[in-house]
C-alpha cells in the first residue's frame, strides 16, 4: 500500500524512527484541505512509546479540524535540526520522519488533559506553568490522536 524509498541506502532502521519522534518536539502535519489542496501546519507533538501513537493539541474548531473531520488519512513529517560534517559549512545531514495514518479526535476529556500535560513537559518542567496552562486552556483545547499505519525515516546529506 506504501511505497518503498527510492533511496533505501539512506532510510533508518524502525528504531532511529522512535528515537526521533520521541525526541524531537515539532513537525508538520499535512491533510487534505479546502477544495483538494493540500494543507501544511507545524504543530508540536507528544510521541506515547507505549502504545505508539502521536498526540497533539488544536483548537476545537478550524481549518485542520474540518480537514481531519473529512479525511482522517494524514501524514507528519519531523525534521531535526542536523549537523555540519567533514568540514562543509554550507551542507547538513540531517535526519527525517514521516508517519502516515489516521487522526481522531480523543473523545476522553480526562485523558486529553493528561496528554496535554505531557506534551506540554517536552517543552518546561516548570510543573505551576503547566497546571495554570492545563486548567485555563484544557476546556478550550482537543487532543488529536494519529495511528501510524507507516513510518519511514531518512539521513539526508545535503553536500
Amino acid at each position: 500500500m506504501f511505497r518503498k524509498m527510492r533511496r533505501f541506502k539512506q532510510q533508518l532502521p524502525a528504531e532511529e524512527c522512535i528515537e526521533i519522534l520521541t525526541r524531537e518536539k515539532r513537525g508538520v502535519l499535512s491533510v487534505l484541505g479546502d477544495n483538494g489542496y493540500p494543507y501544511g501546519v507545524p504543530l508540536n507533538h507528544y510521541y506515547n512509546a507505549e502504545n505508539g501513537k502521536l498526540y497533539f493539541h488544536c483548537a476545537m474548531a478550524g481549518h485542520k479540524l474540518d480537514a481531519i473531520r473529512a479525511c482522517d488519512k494524514v501524514s507528519y513529517c519531523i525534521m531535526g535540526e542536523g549537523r555540519h560534517e567533514d568540514g562543509v559549512s554550507w551542507s547538513l545531514t540531517y535526519h527525517s520522519v514521516i508517519v502516515f495514518g489516521r487522526m481522531k479526535v480523543l473523545d476522553d476529556h480526562e485523558t486529553a488533559l493528561h496528554l496535554a500535560r505531557l506534551l506540554g513537559e517536552k517543552f518546561t518542567q516548570d510543573a505551576s506553568y503547566l497546571d495554570h496552562e492545563v486548567q485555563h486552556a484544557g476546556p478550550r483545547m482537543l487532543m488529536l490522536e494519529l495511528t501510524p499505519e507507516h513510518i519511514t525515516g531518512k539521513r539526508v546529506n545535503e553536500s
